[in-house]
């Protein structure tokens, strides 16, 4: 049975909660939008996810960043600003009485279409603003047994196409992705950039460790993620040499030591890609990495809470 990045403890809490559709919060049993919504039809919007601790958002001002930046390249009005987003996020909070241990998916779309076509100027009725809120805490198996890869036909496209940058709600190449891995007997799928280099998986960023050297892609075909960013300008400050640098198939086999990084699991080891296994099982570095990354959270919610 495949696992992913992103598996979850069973909360029972999350039957009931309350999710935020256009400034009212509604039981997830009625938080609906049309059919008639872009996102819903052409996948036309941009999203965030999040995680909540103590009280505190995660490195809100950088997710803030990247969504109004990404908003603005599509040309999708917001409708607010930052501080509008984060009181639509305290409500929604509130209302469902979260406090750690969260993790939310914050969605924009372009609005409701008054006809069934592509053209943008046919969504008239303003953006459509989703948040999901749910109690989601990362499961512990994969911190010891790790996760497979598989290396996929689909690869992350160039710029011009869709550039991987935008955390759209187009997500078709990833989705493929995962179902090829799936297809290999692998948990999630590894994916090329157009020149043949490894570049990310079709959920999170990826990273190598050979000989003590942090190495991850170049960023240019993929989401730079803010967890990617953190982890790299920890391992600046904390003399763990790194490299943002094209590599192949070839260094990612031969590694000592491969991990993922994303909002939700912050660092997963990677057990094997292309069934073969990923160093000796040891990964100093790996753990070293997530305590590290720990501690920023730690000082991160003591500074803003």
């Amino acid at each position: 049975m495949s696992v992913t990045t992103h598996d979850a403890l069973e909360d029972p809490r999350n039957a009931d909660i309350k999710i935020y559709v256009n400034g009212e919060l509604k039981h997830r049993d009625q938080a609906m939008v049309s059919v008639y919504d872009s996102g819903f039809m052409l996948g036309d919007g941009m999203w965030e996810g999040m995680r909540l601790y103590n009280g505190v958002w995660a490195f809100f001002d950088e997710h803030m960043d990247r969504f109004f930046g990404s908003c603005k390249a599509v040309s999708l009005d917001v409708g607010m600003d930052h501080s509008g987003i984060a009181q639509a996020l305290e409500k929604t909070r509130v209302a469902n009485g979260m406090k750690t241990d969260v993790h939310c998916r914050l969605m924009l779309t372009r609005g409701i279409k008054i006809k069934p076509f592509q053209h943008p100027s046919l969504s008239r009725s303003g953006p459509t603003l989703v948040i999901i809120m749910e109690h989601s805490k990362p499961v512990d198996r994969l911190q010891a047994a790790g996760i497979r890869l598989a290396t996929v036909p689909q690869v992350r496209g160039l710029p011009m196409a869709q550039d991987a940058k935008y955390n759209s709600h187009s997500k078709l190449n990833c989705v493929i992705a995962c179902l090829q891995a799936e297809q290999a007997g692998a948990d999630e799928g590894l994916m090329l950039d157009p020149h043949g280099f490894v570049n990310t998986t079709n959920a999170c960023n990826f990273f190598i460790v050979r000989k003590g050297e942090v190495w991850t892609s170049t960023g240019d075909y993929c989401m730079n993620g803010v967890t990617r960013q953190k982890v790299i300008d920890l391992c600046r400050a904390n003399d763990i040499p790194v490299f943002e640098k094209n590599f192949s198939l070839f260094d990612a086999y031969s590694a000592d030591e491969a991990f993922l990084t994303g909002t939700f699991g912050a660092q997963t080891p990677v057990a094997s890609i292309d069934g073969k296994p990923i160093g000796s099982g040891e990964r100093p570095v790996t753990a070293r990495i997530r305590d590290l990354y720990k501690q920023l959270i730690e000082d991160h919610v003591a500074a803003v809470g």
